[in-house]
């Protein structure tokens, strides 16, 4: 008889990827390897430069699909804990709905704290990331209005499928199952 051994791979970080949603197959790109790298939940956003836009049957079948990209993912890498991926919303919708976490993070260039200076967190974390051209100056405000932060990943402008990845990596070195 095969004996089960339960996998205790899990990251300590309970990251919830807020991302606009890109282009092309750079969202299934996004959504598998943020998976790989142990965010909790992800969550499509439209915002005001979203190229695509989904609503009704369309963006059904495109949750149904980044859910498989993430079941696939799980499998891939040996996680035993699926991440849910939400149904798409607006990021209005998203950042009103939005309250049970204990660091809110959007990337700014112009932002002056960097990652590694913030102070661990011992909470939740949302990561806020734009589409293909950025989150326009009014959807900054307002998910500033809604307690989020502006950090600075470096001194270059990323794509926003390296952005998110590139930043819940520095997430996990700093914090995460990468320290140790």
């Amino acid at each position: 008889m095969e004996q089960q051994i339960p996998k205790e791979n899990e990251s300590p970080l309970r990251i919830t990827l807020a991302q606009a949603i890109s282009s092309g197959d750079r969202m299934d790109f996004t959504i598998q390897k943020a998976v790989e790298m142990g965010v909790h939940s992800i969550q499509p956003i439209s915002s005001q430069r979203s190229i695509v836009k989904l609503s009704g049957e369309r963006a059904d079948k495109r949750r149904e699909h980044w859910q498989n990209v993430a079941i696939s993912a799980c499998e891939q890498s040996g996680r035993a804990y699926v991440p849910s991926v939400a149904a798409p919303l607006s990021l209005p919708q998203w950042l009103a709905s939005a309250d049970e976490f204990a660091l809110k993070l959007t990337l700014d260039p112009m932002a002056q704290p960097s990652l590694a200076q913030l102070t661990a967190p011992t909470g939740n974390i949302c990561l806020l990331i734009g589409p293909e051209g950025g989150l326009s100056e009014a959807e900054i405000r307002l998910a500033h209005d809604h307690g989020y932060q502006g950090v600075r990943l470096g001194p270059r402008i990323l794509r926003t499928e390296t952005a998110a990845l590139a930043t819940i990596a520095a997430m996990q070195a700093l914090w995460g199952d990468l320290a140790s």
